[in-house]
This record gives structure tokens, sequence and C-alpha cells, in this order.
């Protein structure tokens, strides 16, 4: 036969379990706790040995037939209780949860912990009023959808906003790539696109919120441009990827979440680990936590296989993933670009290049090319750095000259037979 109990018992026991709670993990004293119960000192003494002995079951009124639920030891719930308190004060529950598994071998269900943390006041708790919506499928393959956003907070902890960029597959939830930057921009999120195409292929549509480094708007809350296409649109363009904007937050509710997420993960984790700059937390980042969420987030599509090509391999990404510019060359053979002049230098395709109309190369990391068709006219260096300080920079100008020089000794070698060929 089912017994049913007073609510007002029902309501008197929670009581109880919530002060002990707080009590428990710090926030009060014990004294205090007897006076919020309105009890003497002493018979909350009682309470905390019965708390000690029986667990939660020492809580319930046994001449009310209170049903009691399963025991945990006072010392494992205080130390849980300490833990959060003391080290992650700052975590969210499931984080919390994760931590407690994996690091200090406690295994325990959720929602022990999430009671026993709200019950102490720990963390707040949450009634959810959301709107009823239609979910939208996954793409089936991955590679079919890559969503990329970027998501402001104060992720080092120090009061300044920065953002951090996350690249991510909406078939599985894996996430590709993340950098913490002072600000979104079109150089970031280019620089993250050629770096997924890189390790795993061109993929089939990018789906993004619409700022401006992704598209542009004709006027506030009309529809996006496509006529006219920012430097990413183009790149996507080139290699046949669908851009593809979202109108609202709701509609991209799946990177929405995963913002909260590593909203909710990483300022704990560089806070924990002692992290206080950008070059230091993506270190961090592409090192360790991308694989860290990968573990716990992906899961499994819903088709085997994969939608990646792999890029071509007479596809020059360097001159894709760039912001590229027209320009006509002046009678000096000069070009003027970004308050600087470049030389171009003799070459055996003209005589001169004056009045031409070539293209400015303007690659992520700062230097320049010009060319002129499937020609390359000449390598710049950044501004301010001279080839005999960066390595790398010198591996590529060495590279393009020699594609150059390649070049001119063919086209001369072809020259000279022409001519033999003319004077027979």
């Amino acid at each position: 036969m089912q017994v049913y109990y007073p609510e007002s018992a029902l309501e008197r026991a929670m009581k109880v379990q919530e002060v002990i709670l707080r009590a428990m993990s710090g926030q009060i004293l014990w004294l205090e706790a007897a006076e919020i119960l309105g009890i003497t000192d002493r018979q909350m003494r009682r309470w905390k040995k019965r708390y000690e002995k029986y667990g939660y079951d020492g809580l319930y009124d046994r001449r009310k037939k209170m049903p009691s639920p399963k025991i945990m030891p006072f010392e494992k719930a205080k130390k849980i209780l300490k833990l959060y308190r003391e080290k992650y004060f700052d975590f969210n529950i499931s984080h919390f949860y994760d931590k407690l598994r994996e690091e200090h071998n406690i295994k325990i269900s959720y929602n022990w912990v999430r009671l026993a943390l709200q019950g102490a006041g720990l963390i707040e708790k949450r009634t959810r009023h959301d709107k009823h919506r239609k979910r939208r499928p996954r793409r089936p393959l991955i590679g079919m959808m890559i969503h990329m956003d970027g998501s402001p907070c104060d992720w080092l902890g120090n009061g300044t906003m920065c953002d951090l960029v996350h690249a991510y597959d909406d078939a599985n939830n894996k996430l590709y790539d993340l950098e913490l930057v002072k600000e979104e921009d079109a150089i970031t999120c280019m620089g993250m696109l050629k770096t997924v195409v890189e390790k795993k292929g061109i993929f089939c549509s990018l789906y993004t919120d619409r700022a401006s480094q992704f598209f542009l708007t004709k006027k506030a809350g009309e529809s996006v441009s496509r006529d006219r296409l920012t430097q990413i649109g183009r790149a996507l363009q080139e290699l046949g990827i669908q851009a593809i904007p979202g109108y609202s937050a709701q509609a991209r509710g799946r990177s929405e979440r995963l913002n909260r997420t590593l909203q909710g993960r990483i300022p704990q984790e560089l806070r924990y680990r002692g992290i206080k700059t950008i070059q230091e937390a993506n270190k961090y980042l592409k090192t360790e936590y991308i694989k860290e969420h990968n573990k716990r987030f992906v899961r499994k599509p819903e088709q085997k296989g994969t939608a990646f090509i792999p890029a071509p391999k007479n596809i020059d990404l360097d001159k894709i993933f760039c912001f590229k510019h027209e320009r006509t060359v002046n009678n000096d053979n000069t070009i003027s670009f970004n308050n600087r002049i470049l030389q171009i230098g003799p070459s055996e395709l003209r005589v001169s290049f004056a009045k031409c109309r070539v293209i400015v190369y303007e690659h992520l990391d700062g230097s320049i090319s010009v060319g002129y068709g499937p020609h390359m006219l000449g390598y710049y260096l950044p501004k301010g750095l001279s080839t005999n300080s960066h390595y790398k920079q010198k591996e590529k100008v060495a590279k393009r000259k020699k594609a150059t020089t390649t070049f001119n000794q063919k086209r001369t070698h072809h020259l000279l037979e022409t001519a033999d060929i003319l004077t027979c």
C-alpha cells in the first residue's frame, strides 16, 4: 500500500537538508544554521551527528514515515562541496561533474551533484521557459556543413573582453579549431578556414552569422547581398563552398549552445591553470582543450563516410585565402599599395608593365605578392620585417623566386628554339 505524506513534512525535510548543505559547504556556521531552523545548538549537533552516521537518511522524520533517499556518506558529501567551494567555484555543474570523475575519481550521479550544489546555494536553480521550436536535423555526413562563430567574453578573467573564434562540424559536433583574439576579424576567420581546408579538405557549406567579414548587407535588417562578396565570400566561391547566413540567434542554436559550453568551461580552465595571456591561452586551446572537448562532446554522425574533398594540388591556397586587390602599374613600374611603393623588377614577359592591371595578393602573414595573370612579378616581405630576421619568410622568398626563375628559364629556352626555327 502506497503511503502519502503531508506536504508540510516534505517542505521541512527539504529545508533542513538545504540548511545543512550550506553549513557543510562553509557558507554559514552551524550555530547560524540552528538559528535559521529555529532549533537549539544542541539539537543542531544531534542532526549533524545523524547526518554523519546515516547521510541524507538521518534528516527525515521517522515518526511521519518520510521515505529516505540513497545514503551518501557525510565525509564524501563534505569533500565534494569543499572541492567546489575552494577549487571549482566558477565551474558549471557538468564541468564540475567531469572533474570529479576524471581528476578525483569520485563516481557519483550527475543529479546528486546538481541537487547538492543547488541545495547548498553554491549554484542557482534555473527554471526553463524556452519557446517551443522545431529542431533542425543535423547533416548526415561530416564535411557537409561547418559552423563558424565568435563569442565575446572575459576569457582571461582580467576584465578585458576578447573574442573566441571556433569552427566545428554540424554532423558530429567535432571542434576543428579554436583561437582567442582581441577582436574577431576577417584575417582570423580566413586563417581558420585555410587551416580546416589544409587539414581536412574542401567542405560543402559554411554557416555563420551576418558579420561584415562574411556578408555585405545593403540595409540593416535586410537580406545579405548576393552580387557583392567580401574577401571571405570570394575565397569560398573560388573553392565552391556555399556560404549560408544565419538571420537570428535561434536559427544558429547549435553555435549559441557551443558558445555557452565554451564560456562555462574555458575561463575556468584558464583560471585553474594560471593562464593570463592570449598567447598562452591559444597554446593550451590548440594542444589540449580541443582534444578534451572532442572526447567529451563528439557524437556519432548519422552516416559513415565524409563529404570532405582533398584540395587539388594545382590550387595555391595562399592565393585563395588572402586579400586580393586590383591595381594599375605606374609609368615607373611601381605600384602604390597601403602607403607602400612596390617596385616591379625587370621581366622577360614584357619590356614594361606600365598601365597594366595586376593583382596584389595581401597574404595572411602580412607579406605581399603581385600577380599578372598566372605569373608572379614580385614578392614583398611584411612592412618593417627584414629577410634576415625571419627564417620562414626567407623560405617563402626563396620558394617564390625559384618559381619565377624557373618560368623565365623555360620562356627563354622557348624563345631561343623559336629563333632557331625561324633562322632555318
